[in-house]
């Protein structure tokens, strides 16, 4: 018997995506994929960009990110599919502007994995140096394989633990460094400083805080690839829901945390901005901390943090693979798990191929994954205005405002860009360009609107 069934474009018949998840389980899907304790890792990068201001550069960054948040929701309740944004802009675009949307996500879709395989890779080397950056790459990969093997619940329950793990690190970080608050150290009480800053407010601090803030948010928009995976297929709204419902919980942590962190940053000298939360705890809590930390984002993040970013993408995969734009042994499903597995093996080998290569220059692969999902970002928002120019139940605010403000906030961070990140997206798109152009000639897509 074959291992794979040939997919369909409506989930609900035969050989379809498997019908599993409820808003719990996107919501614990979208915490995960963003991981809840980024601020604390990138907590040194904020602090110095904002000048202190780090609270309300996060408040900003929210803001900015609720504009994507409701054109995804917006399209989410117009267009049911695993493809995310490539079946938003295929839709309203035409063929040629969906293929090129999908093929712009999947620099974000593949590299985002690949970025989470080389820092916990550099993390874990840090603490069991015998173990090379390499070695530990392709253990978390085989873990994360092995996980969404077995089927999107299997993940969105694996999921659901690390979330709740995260829960307590961050509970366990903010308690220690209120008691360090307590005992003097700092500013020596919760105060408002990493909100309004010590006498005035600098809003140019603020927007360059925020534009790295936003980065902290980047995966919720993930919770469409499981568009098809809902239980329920006539509820249009639960995707929207489950999107705004993660920004919504990050979004307020997020303050929370640096509010908090915010008050003890002046009580050291920081000196490397990847190491703060580290140098943070050490020198104000115990020697210790740093440790204890490190390793408790190792287990309960490391190994746990690439599941939903790996399914995501062999679910962008699958719809580009089922629609004949990709090749179609993509667009296969397990028949006993309802796993697109040949696009999960793909997409896995890519991104640990691509971990391998950069391993020792993440800085220019977090920028390429930054790039691919604000080009994504700005297919969507324009497919948003075009899908409702001519409808009759045009929103000013949803449907143009929204989008308009949402285009501005990407086109905003774009510029910050490292510009290796931007040769490298201009030939990714050149790229996607010659082989659309390839798959018109073939009839495969229209490369004309």
């Amino acid at each position: 018997m074959s291992t794979t069934a040939p997919a369909t474009h409506m989930s609900s018949h035969s050989g379809g995506l498997k019908r599993t998840l409820g808003f719990v389980d996107l919501v614990a899907y979208g915490l995960a994929y963003i991981a809840l304790v980024v601020p604390l890792t990138s907590l040194g990068f904020v602090w110095g960009a904002s000048d202190g201001l780090i609270a309300t550069s996060y408040a900003i960054g929210s803001i900015c990110m609720y504009f994507t948040a409701q054109s995804y929701a917006t399209m989410s309740r117009e267009v049911s599919s695993a493809g995310s944004v490539y079946g938003f802009a295929r839709m309203s675009l035409g063929n040629r502007w969906g293929f090129l949307a999908g093929w712009v996500i999947l620099l974000d879709y593949l590299l985002i994995p690949a970025l989470v395989f080389a820092l916990m890779s550099v993390g874990m080397e840090l603490l069991i140096p015998q173990i090379g950056r390499g070695t530990w790459i392709g253990i978390v990969a085989v873990i994360t394989l092995a996980i969404n093997w077995f089927g999107i619940k299997v993940t969105s329950k694996v999921s659901a633990m690390s979330v709740l793990a995260q829960f307590v690190i961050v509970a366990v970080v903010v308690v220690l460094a209120i008691m360090a608050l307590r005992g003097g150290a700092g500013n020596g009480a919760l105060t408002a400083k990493p909100f309004i800053g010590e006498s005035s407010i600098s809003w140019s601090h603020i927007f360059s805080g925020a534009s790295i803030a936003v980065m902290a948010f980047l995966g919720f928009d993930a919770i469409s690839t499981l568009s098809e995976e809902t239980k329920d297929a006539n509820d249009k709204g639960l995707i929207g829901r489950a999107i705004m419902a993660v920004l919504v919980i990050a979004g307020v942590l997020f303050m929370f945390i640096t509010w908090v962190l915010g008050n003890l940053m002046p009580a050291i000298h920081m000196q490397d901005p990847a190491t703060a939360i580290f140098d943070l705890l050490g020198q104000t809590v115990g020697p210790w901390a740093p440790t204890a930390l490190a390793w408790a984002l190792a287990i309960a993040v490391g190994f746990t943090n690439t599941m939903p970013m790996l399914a995501g993408v062999s679910r962008v995969l699958f719809a580009m693979g089922r629609d004949h734009q990709l090749p179609a042994i993509f667009g296969t499903l397990h028949a006993g798990t309802g796993v697109p597995r040949v696009a999960l093996l793909a997409s896995t080998a890519v991104s640990t191929t691509i971990a391998l290569i950069l391993k020792d220059q993440v800085d220019i692969l977090a920028s390429l994954v930054s790039l691919g999902a604000l080009s994504g970002f700005a297919m969507l928002h324009i497919s948003v205005i075009v899908h409702f120019k001519n409808s009759p139940q045009r929103s000013w605010f949803f449907h143009l405002m929204a989008p308009v403000l949402g285009l501005l906030v990407v086109f905003a961070v774009l510029t910050g860009m490292h510009e290796a990140a931007i040769w490298t997206g201009v030939v990714w798109l050149s790229l996607g360009i010659v082989y659309g152009t390839y798959l018109g000639r073939r009839g495969r897509v229209v490369m004309d609107v």
